[in-house]
């Protein structure tokens, strides 16, 4: 069972800013802004390669919820949502996720 999936078990505390029944969303451990939040399906989805038509409804979902989210923690003046697929991206937890990033101006550097 990966990170994520033990987050979503609850056996590994996080501390969550938004959950229905496909999505959890919870406050990064090591943030990169002010606002740092990933935003993960419940379902375990390696990453973005992971996405199929079977299961690409609850991408559709996380991308209604993240404005909500965002709206929430009051980033007014913009956020990033960021999606790292596979080990040359970045992507350290084998489990699709998004991160939003906001509270501060960032950089326009993406790399």
């Amino acid at each position: 069972m990966c990170l994520f999936c033990k987050i979503v078990a609850g056996e590994i505390p996080s501390t969550k800013v938004y959950e229905d029944e496909t999505v959890l969303a919870f406050r990064d451990i090591a943030p990169m802004a002010p606002t740092h939040i990933l935003v993960i399906p419940k379902a375990h989805i390696p990453s973005v390669d992971g996405i199929t038509a079977e299961n690409s409804a609850v991408v559709a979902h996380i991308f209604e919820i993240i404005p909500a989210i965002a709206a929430q923690e009051h980033l007014v003046g913009g956020y990033r949502v960021v999606s790292n697929c596979g080990p040359d991206a970045g992507q350290t937890v084998n489990h699709l996720h998004f991160h939003i990033l906001g509270g501060a101006e960032l950089s326009t550097q993406m790399a």
